[in-house]
């Protein structure tokens, strides 16, 4: 018999936002580094873009992280600048003379 998932309900990033007392947006970006093994999902419905959700296990994993984050602040914010150099267009070389 293979594998048998075992996860039956799943929660909203809102609704563990407001569950941890934590904002939306940064909570949004602390979870990016999660992997679905985490226990962080996309649950996608029609016309929509996806909404991130977490199982029981996913929770868990997010309040570790958030405590890193916490003691960390800065990493955020390194990503977002990686981030930046990655997708910036590179300038233009001025045509040789």
């Amino acid at each position: 018999m293979g594998h048998v998932n075992k996860v039956s309900h799943v929660f909203t990033l809102s609704h563990v936002a407001e569950m941890l007392g934590e904002d939306e947006d940064w909570l949004f970006e602390v979870a990016e580094e999660m992997d679905t093994e985490d226990g962080q999902l996309w649950i996608v419905g029609v016309g929509d873009d996806g909404v991130m959700a977490f199982t029981d296990d996913g929770i868990e994993s997010l309040k570790n992280l958030i405590q890193i984050h916490k003691d960390a602040p800065w990493i955020i914010e390194e990503r977002r600048q990686m981030l930046a150099a990655i997708i910036k267009p590179k300038a233009e070389k001025p045509d040789e003379v």
